[in-house]
């Protein structure tokens, strides 16, 4: 058995994951934001004895998947929306909490490397797993291990300006990150929503763009046109840079049928290459994929 905890803003989700990959405990716990880094912590540990009392798994490996990620250079987290957590060494405590080495991994590679090892992209060489939600994010898996990289930003791609920009898409929207244009700006679940509000004056969530769009409605059909276009050349840079064999969209957006149908047609366009074979495809796991993946992190002993 191993244990994976995803470590969201308002849950702790926590898992005891058997080698075949069957799930043999679930538990979760509100996460204590309010009451501060401490109590986040204890949260934590407490959620992982309890999993291993009902597993019957003491002295399991833990993996971890958080929203930001851990500086190399310092060691301590950043660019968490639990902002108690940034610039604490949360690997560290962690650890001194539970008694045993664990690892850590931002929760886009924590998905990426879920659905690499047994979920839709199973049995791949290179794999790009794509988070569309409130944010935009990502992880590559190169032969079943997470590419984190020199910097720890690897798959940050959310962060990169949205290519071949049209006039109309110039400067770009601003960007928390103190930048403009950022793929993030118009690739998110609300950058789709504010895209159609943008053209329409009306309000409406990704979900009911799609359905409508899906029934005809032209607007509709418009702005999840506009969207597939800008994914396709968001990811046609991906492809030019680590060419993968399967790229998996998560998060909400990512539930959306219609970009499986009209994304693969669109990347052509932009990919430097003659023919693009790249599979595109749903997460087999699902919501299931970030705590799978951080369990993931400590590889069944002697498979790679």
């Amino acid at each position: 058995m191993r244990i994976g905890v995803d470590l969201g803003g308002t849950k702790i989700e926590a898992i005891a994951l058997a080698d075949d990959g069957t799930i043999a405990v679930r538990r979760r716990v509100a996460t204590p934001a309010r009451e501060g880094y401490d109590a986040i912590i204890g949260a934590i540990a407490e959620l992982v004895r309890t999993v291993e009392r009902d597993a019957g798994c003491a002295g399991a490996s833990v993996g971890v998947g958080t929203p930001g990620a851990l500086s190399p250079a310092t060691g301590l987290l950043r660019n968490s929306n639990t902002v108690c957590l940034n610039g604490r060494p949360l690997d560290r405590d962690l650890s001194v909490a539970l008694g045993r080495p664990l690892r850590i991994a931002n929760d886009a590679n924590c998905f990426a490397l879920s659905e690499a090892s047994d979920g839709a992209a199973a049995g791949a060489e290179i794999v790009f797993g794509v988070i569309l939600g409130t944010g935009v994010g990502g992880g590559v898996v190169v032969r079943g291990d997470v590419l984190n990289g020199r910097h720890g930003v690897a798959g940050e791609w959310g962060h990169t300006p949205l290519p071949w920009p049209r006039d109309d898409e110039r400067p770009g929207r601003a960007c928390y990150c103190g930048r403009h244009g950022c793929v993030e700006t118009w690739c998110s679940g609300p950058a789709l929503a504010e895209d159609h509000r943008a053209h329409t004056g009306e309000r409406i969530d990704g979900p009911t763009i799609a359905a409508r769009a899906d029934a005809g409605d032209p607007a509709c059909v418009a702005t999840l046109a506009r969207y597939v276009d800008r994914l396709a050349r968001s990811l046609a840079i991906v492809i030019d840079l680590v060419d993968p064999d399967v790229i998996v969209l998560g998060g909400g957006v990512g539930s959306i049928a219609q970009l499986y149908r009209d994304l693969p047609a669109r990347l052509p366009a932009w990919v430097f290459s003659d023919v693009v074979t790249t599979r595109i495809v749903p997460p087999q796991h699902g919501d299931s994929s970030g705590v799978r993946g951080a369990a993931w992190l400590w590889p069944i002993e002697g498979a790679r």
